[in-house]
């Protein structure tokens, strides 16, 4: 294996069949110590929470597949906390997109003045690029496309993918009792053009609360395996 990436919550790494294997760590995104799935920094370690990220992944990713919904996922080694991914190529520099079921964290930061906390989202899709030094800034459709970043059709599939697999997590969390507030995902495309999700579906990139309190990921994992 050839190391190629080291990211923030797993190191990637090239296979010989051309596929690519993601190694989860035990760091998470937030600020000061405190989880956040929308900071663009590590700012905390949580022991075991590459573990049960991956648990959740291979979780979500065979009922994402299983929907006729196109995924990276092709195997996983939780003994390893290792996981086997087709190729695929990120829009731009790295694309992140956010659907929101309910108004919370960075959206109520800059729409806090027309909406209340917690206040119901029609599944609202942003995007943001991934860039640190600038704060992972938010860009629209129209800028995407003018950028050739990505073309028009690419976005509308991106974002009805994006609305049905929040929904499919939306609505197994349901069932266990919690609600799910936003959840950030990562789409690319394959060789022919074709967006695909990648990365992770995992308790460290969503928001989720149960009887209106925020569930922390560790907490979400072990309610979410119960």
């Amino acid at each position: 294996m050839k190391l190629v990436y080291t990211g923030k919550t797993k190191d990637v790494f090239a296979l010989e069949n051309g596929n690519y294997l993601l190694k989860f760590k035990d760091d998470c995104t937030g600020k000061d110590g405190v989880f956040d799935p929308g900071e663009n920094s590590v700012g905390l370690t949580i022991e075991g929470v590459g573990d049960v990220n991956l648990r959740m992944s291979i979780y979500f990713f065979e009922k994402i597949n299983a929907a006729g919904i196109p995924t990276h996922f092709v195997s996983a080694d939780l003994a390893n906390t290792t996981m086997e991914v087709l190729p695929a190529k990120v829009f731009g520099k790295g694309l992140e997109v956010i659907c929101r079921h309910k108004a919370v964290g960075s959206f109520i930061r800059r729409y806090g003045a027309y909406i209340e906390p917690g206040t119901d989202l029609p599944a609202y899709v942003e995007t943001t690029l991934k860039d640190d030094e600038k704060g992972d800034p938010l860009i629209t459709k129209d800028a995407l496309v003018a950028l050739g970043i990505m073309s028009d059709a690419q976005y509308e599939d991106l974002k009805a993918q994006t609305q049905k697999i929040t929904q499919i997590v939306a609505d197994d969390l349901k069932e266990k009792g919690m609600v799910l507030y936003d959840i950030k995902f990562e789409f690319g495309y394959d060789a022919n053009g074709n967006v695909m999700l990648i990365d992770e579906v995992a308790s460290g990139n969503m928001r989720v609360y149960k009887d209106g309190q925020y569930i922390d990921p560790m907490t979400l994992s072990e309610l979410f395996f119960a």
